[in-house]
């Protein structure tokens, strides 16, 4: 897998615009033209447009003109799930509905834990379930544009049950992220990407072998808190279906072997219940880069 820029697409104005629309013209609206500035997405996207055509082509093994239609409908499906997103975030719940699959194995999780997810679906919903269950939920966000984006997001919240912790050079997140598990709260990160120089392992998904880091499973081994794969997909035009794996337990161990034997076991774990998703939800995939592109030589294992 390629290592991932640490950027994702959008800026502030985008959000603005977006909660403007809401707020003014409704979601309906909005949706309608999102189906006309796919369009220019698609046209515009270069790299992204590529990835994610060899994806339904040679992993999905489409046919070309199916895989052409399904990027129109993986853009389409971004753009309403940020929007859905952001009507959330600014208080517009009623609007939806939510299944929530697995709620007991987080309401087991009464002295904190660890929420793994991807970059498929809208896992930010988790933030409802959240509430049903009176828990704080701390999201660990790796860009200076998040930062910028968060910080906006954050004034247009109805609710402040959402918390943002920011990746740092000098890890003072660290400090963040134990402190949040010391008060029994969530923390909730992405699994399925990795920076230049994270450590990560070689795992089979989707048929062919990908690097994954292996940060989330360290962190759960580290901090000795159980930990949850998480997903949520959009069903409908306004209905969402919450996963939550069983807890387990990441066994922290000072020799390599035994270590790179828990983390291989918990990834392994991870991928699976990742790799039914995004089969089952093949255009709520959010991957704009070449996934399963690694560097010409591998040693399988980078801990």
């Amino acid at each position: 897998m390629a290592s991932w820029e640490g950027k994702t697409r959008g800026g502030v104005l985008g959000y603005k615009i977006f909660v403007w629309t809401l707020r003014h013209l409704g979601l309906g609206f909005a949706y309608f033209l999102l189906s006309f500035v796919v369009l220019y997405f698609m046209a515009a996207s270069g790299k992204a447009f590529g990835a994610i055509y060899r994806f339904y082509r040679n992993i999905l093994l489409y046919s070309p003109l199916r895989s052409f239609f399904s990027i129109y409908g993986n853009y389409y499906m971004f753009g309403q799930i940020l929007l859905d997103k952001i009507a959330m975030l600014a208080g517009f719940r009623q609007k939806f509905t939510f299944r929530f699959e697995g709620e007991e194995h987080l309401r087991s999780m009464t002295e904190g834990g660890l929420l793994v997810s991807a970059h498929v679906g809208n896992w930010e919903i988790a933030g409802q379930l959240l509430n049903r269950l009176e828990r704080k939920v701390n999201i660990i966000l790796f860009d200076a544009e998040h930062r910028r984006i968060s910080s906006y997001l954050s004034d247009v919240m109805s609710e402040r049950n959402v918390n943002f912790i920011v990746i740092r050079d000098d890890f003072s997140h660290l400090t963040e992220i134990r402190e949040a598990l010391g008060r029994s709260e969530i923390v909730a990160m992405h699994g399925d990407r990795h920076i230049e120089g994270n450590k990560t392992m070689s795992i089979d998904f989707m048929g062919r072998p990908a690097l994954f880091p292996i940060g989330p499973v360290n962190m759960a081994a580290t901090f000795g808190v159980p930990v949850s794969f998480v997903f949520a997909v959009k069903e409908t035009r306004s209905h969402y279906h919450f996963f939550a794996t069983p807890l387990q337990r990441v066994a922290r161990s000072a020799n390599p072997l035994k270590r790179e034997a828990a983390y291989r076991s918990a990834l392994l774990a991870y991928t699976a219940k990742f790799e039914e998703i995004v089969r089952r939800y093949p255009l709520q995939w959010f991957n704009y880069y070449d996934f399963w592109k690694q560097p010409a030589v591998t040693a399988g294992t980078n801990l």
